[in-house]
């Protein structure tokens, strides 16, 4: 393990944060990475960059497809608060390297899993969180730990997962290649575009910081998921797993239709909750990062309550 920088004094984007330009969310995002410690571990001979802040119990998010650590950018002062929160690139996405060999999600999975183990220990009981395809690799992460030693998984939650093989309210045709254009203006309103058809329901939530992490996430994306996000890959996860897990998601998710898969993830499962967030899509803990701070720290400090 290599440690690198410490964190500074410098506030992260909150829960509330907002920019109205470019210099702006360059600003939140600096100094949200000012206040993580980044860690960068060796696996397989390649380098693949965690970021961690806050003090308690280690609790794991992993970003979603297109993405990097910041998909949680919203998220992070309100969890490390009261956890220890561990943030991978995962390989091939943001400072990470790409995986060794031919990409698959057991090999992305082994290698995080791999990083975990050296940066809290394999025994260490951690929570684990995961976002669109990220929840994916998170149900796969939090299994293969659990087939190790249950006790070293607490709870699972997944927002807005990929791979529950369900029906899909959007078929994402509406996306455009936002490659096609260099980067400047012509660029950015293609990634805004797509930021609408897939990630936020409501335009207004399409703010500067939105589009700069998007735009810096795409742009260092070199695994490509959405094959894999496609394919019922979760429920085998989910079959090897006996801990608690919640499945979140907005109320117009482009990528399920929460009414129809929830139910369906938790038949039978009495440790398995799920719960819709009204008028919020697919990037959730972004567009209504308040309350899923708050149901997330509830879900993982115990509270099991049914919500109405």
């Amino acid at each position: 393990m290599i440690p690198n920088d410490s964190p500074s004094s410098a506030a992260p984007a909150s829960a509330a944060a907002r920019a109205g330009t470019d210099a702006e969310a360059q600003a939140l995002l600096a100094a949200c990475e000012a206040r993580t410690e980044r860690r960068t571990v060796a696996v397989e001979g390649r380098a693949l960059v965690w970021r961690r802040i806050g003090r308690g119990r280690p609790l794991v998010l992993v970003h979603g497809g297109h993405g990097n650590w910041m998909h949680w950018v919203r998220n992070l002062d309100a969890l490390a608060a009261r956890r220890t929160v561990w943030l991978p690139d995962l390989a091939g996405y943001g400072d990470s390297d790409p995986p060794a060999g031919e990409p698959t999600l057991d090999g992305l999975v082994a290698a995080t899993g791999a990083g975990l183990d050296a940066l809290v220990g394999p025994d260490a009981a951690v929570d684990i969180a995961g976002f669109s395809f990220g929840g994916l690799v998170a149900a796969h992460l939090a299994a293969a730990r659990w087939r190790r030693d249950p006790a070293s998984v607490g709870r699972l939650a997944l927002l807005g997962t990929a791979g529950h093989g369900g029906p899909r309210r959007n078929d994402l045709s509406g996306l455009v290649n936002w490659r096609r254009h260099p980067a400047g203006a012509e660029r950015d309103a293609d990634l805004r575009h797509n930021l609408g058809e897939l990630m936020l329901a409501e335009g207004a939530q399409t703010d500067a910081l939105a589009l700069a992490v998007h735009r810096a996430a795409c742009a260092a994306t070199r695994f490509r998921s959405a094959g894999m996000a496609a394919e019922p890959l979760l429920q085998p996860a989910l079959a090897r797993l006996g801990a608690p897990a919640l499945f979140l998601w907005g109320e117009h998710d482009a990528v399920g239709i929460p009414s129809v898969t929830g139910p369906a993830l938790v038949a039978g499962r009495p440790e398995r909750r799920w719960e819709s967030l009204p008028g919020a899509g697919h990037w959730v803990q972004y567009e209504r990062a308040e309350e899923v701070n708050r149901r997330l720290l509830d879900w993982f400090d115990g509270d099991r309550a049914p919500r109405g």
